[in-house]
């Protein structure tokens, strides 16, 4: 019976630690290059090191039972909905604004004003144009000119046929590529209308 070299374990051991250290520093990187973030804005976020607040606004709810306000923690990434003095959380709301905009907040001994969180949507640009197939519609749908913002029965109609016909034409193709597959001799296709 042989036993296993400890050598060995260790070896794996660490090369497993490695590659692990390795792919999250890459993971890291990552998040800082995304490709769907304003130019600038990666190096901005980088600079802030994320929210600025530990708890934030981000809620207000009218109950029978009185008012909650959705707090988040931004360290553990989690929302709770507490009403006023609601006591077992690291938080407390100690009073609220009539408007509902803002309330106080006793956090860990100290007092904060929080505000209503304000999501940040920033444009990363002009979108890219998307090549277009005949006729302007997208390539290789031929009832892409078919559809009418305003349509009177007839073109109501001819859209209907040149569904038909285009369902028509998809089933003739699937005939013939089965046939073509199983060894038959496909039928020649009719002419199209």
């Amino acid at each position: 019976m042989g036993m296993r070299h400890p050598t060995r374990s260790v070896v794996v051991k660490t090369a497993a630690i490695a590659a692990f250290a390795w792919a999250c520093t890459l993971r890291a990187d990552l998040a800082l290059a995304s490709p769907f973030l304003p130019t600038g804005a990666a190096a901005a976020a980088a600079a802030k090191g994320g929210p600025s607040d530990p708890i934030e606004l981000r809620g207000v709810m009218a109950l029978a039972d009185g008012t909650s306000y959705c707090i988040r923690d931004t360290a553990k990434k989690k929302d709770f909905w507490v009403g006023l003095n609601e006591s077992g959380h690291d938080f407390v709301v100690k009073s609220a604004e009539p408007d509902g905009e803002s309330v106080t907040v006793d956090y860990q001994g100290r007092s904060m004003r929080l505000e209503f969180h304000t999501s940040k949507v920033e444009s990363s640009g002009p979108a890219t144009a998307v090549m277009a197939g005949p006729r302007g519609g997208p390539p290789g749908n031929p009832l892409a000119n078919t559809v009418v913002v305003n349509p009177t029965p007839a073109d109501e109609q001819r859209r209907l046929e040149a569904v038909a016909q285009e369902v028509r034409r998809r089933r003739l193709e699937r005939e013939r590529a089965l046939q073509a597959q199983n060894g038959q001799n496909p039928a020649p296709a009719p002419p199209v209308r």
